[in-house]
């Protein structure tokens, strides 16, 4: 990758600055010179410097989690309302309006953090880049704490607007996967088995990594789609997958993919009861489709699929077939 390329989703340096804490998933057309002296460069790190052990104690990165923890306070106190609003409207498909709704809020809040930290405001966008080498695994652990707590924040200030009985009935909006419902003969848990929320929480996410969130880390990609077009496909993606995950499975009581533990964690530190019950599905989950999608980082080309250019091309075979050159 250029040395002056610069991720949609990496941290905030580089969005303002090009900064240097930067994975090269891609390379387009490397000298060797370069590859050699980035080679030395990279394995001459001690462990303290691959970790990144002194984001600890930068100030610029503790500012940087305040944005993380405010766009998560704010992401989880809107995504809970709609979450909440939908289901208590007359609608006939609320799934349907809530994964819109989702898709642009997410969209808008991105975009509103992106220049001050990088916009991940998801433990899973921080540790996947952690693990490819975009952000250091310190600045990732800043994030996600930083996240969790904004996603309390959000969630004591959704309660503070709501009515108790809509913060019993919705659950506060946040991630269930069992709820105590009304029986014929006493109340009953309904709702999904807990190896299929956990299949569902894995797919879901890698797809989302696969789909959407790889773009944000190619510079390529990110640079030729532009960062509005890069973060509303993010948006979007997440949208369908909270549409598929609930329409899929059509359970009473599961509220659906979570792929954002922080969220699930705010709801059910401060709605508490049945949200723990299966609470560890929200992170483990996710942790594996993280872990998932680095391998396959590690298993693909290097280099771009068309990095060289374009070689198969018809009209060049048809013109080496008959000794015809430009």
């Amino acid at each position: 990758m250029a040395s002056n390329a610069s991720h949609v989703l990496g941290d905030e340096e580089s969005q303002l600055s090009g900064g240097s804490n930067r994975v090269q998933p891609f390379s387009s057309t490397p000298k060797n010179r370069n590859i050699d002296d980035e080679g030395k460069k990279h394995t001459s790190l001690t462990v303290a410097q691959r970790l990144g052990i002194s984001d600890f104690f930068s100030l610029d990165v503790w500012r940087a989690s305040v944005g993380e923890l405010l766009g998560s306070a704010v992401l989880v106190f809107m995504l809970d309302t709609i979450v909440i609003s939908t289901f208590e409207s007359d609608v006939k498909m609320p799934n349907l309006i809530m994964s819109i709704l989702i898709a642009i809020v997410i969209t808008i809040l991105l975009l509103a953090v992106v220049p001050v930290s990088g916009g991940h405001i998801n433990p899973v966008i921080s540790f996947s880049a952690a693990l490819v080498g975009i952000i250091s695994m310190s600045r990732a652990i800043i994030y996600m704490v930083a996240q969790c707590v904004g996603a309390i924040l959000g969630a004591l200030a959704l309660k503070a607007v709501v009515s108790s009985t809509i913060a019993q009935t919705f659950s506060l909006g946040g991630c269930t996967i069992t709820v105590i419902a009304p029986g014929p003969n006493g109340p009953i848990t309904v709702g999904l088995e807990m190896a299929q929320a956990l299949w569902l929480e894995i797919f879901c996410t890698f797809v989302f990594l696969f789909a959407s969130i790889w773009m944000a880390y190619d510079h390529r990609q990110a640079k030729a789609l532009g960062l509005v077009t890069v973060l509303s496909i993010v948006g979007i993606v997440l949208g369908l997958l909270v549409f598929i995950s609930t329409t899929v499975t059509m359970k009473k009581g599961y509220a659906g993919a979570g792929m954002n533990p922080a969220r699930c964690f705010g709801a059910a530190v401060v709605r508490g009861g049945h949200l723990w019950d299966g609470h560890w599905i929200f992170w483990v989950g996710p942790t594996i489709a993280c872990v998932a999608f680095y391998v396959y980082t590690k298993i693909i080309p290097p280099k771009h699929f068309h990095a060289d250019g374009y070689k198969y091309d018809f009209i060049g075979v048809v013109k080496a077939l008959f000794g015809l050159h430009e």
